[in-house]
């Protein structure tokens, strides 16, 4: 009788550890900024972001090119002008000066825009792929596999490949 009692704790134990190791949840991982730099459309984005970046280089360029020239010019008619004169051209520097400071932050906050507009649509698009391949996979989550994205082990299958398959690159 005991022997029979020592084999159903045994018998229950073992179905236990067998139940909570198939409740156990399957994690993989997957570095994420690999995969959004892998994606053609990021590449087209990061090409026209670098254009537009281009651009307002040059306006903020010629802007400051006008200023010095400006300010050489002032600097060598200020003897042969009056006091007036050369405080309202400083004061007239001043002003353009500080209208090339916004045009600057102006341009770096429509850069801001353009770039999370261009992004968004992307991470989505890496977002639901993930999503997809995980299902069809029976992961139950997928860790960003980026240093500082919250890792700690990473045995887990890496879906990068896969992912990449089903994007079609």
């Amino acid at each position: 009788m005991k022997q029979v009692k020592k084999i159903a704790v045994a018998l229950m134990l073992f179905v236990a550890a067998s139940s909570f190791v198939n409740a156990q949840s399957k994690v993989a991982h997957i570095d994420v900024t690999q995969l959004l730099a892998a994606m053609p459309e990021m590449k087209a984005a990061e090409a026209e972001l670098k254009k537009l970046q281009e651009t307002y280089n040059a306006d903020i360029q010629a802007s400051m090119t006008e200023l010095r020239n400006k300010f050489t010019q002032y600097q060598n008619e200020a003897p042969s002008k009056s006091k007036e004169e050369n405080d309202k051209r400083a004061v007239e520097l001043q002003g353009y000066e500080k209208s090339i400071g916004e045009a600057q932050q102006a341009a770096q906050q429509e850069f801001q825009k353009k770039q999370a507009e261009l992004f968004a649509p992307i991470s989505e698009k890496a977002k639901a792929a993930i999503e997809k391949v995980a299902a069809a996979q029976g992961y139950d989550y997928v860790i960003d596999a980026q240093a500082g994205g919250g890792l700690i082990v990473a045995k887990g299958k890496d879906l990068l490949a896969d992912v990449k398959t089903a994007l079609g690159f």
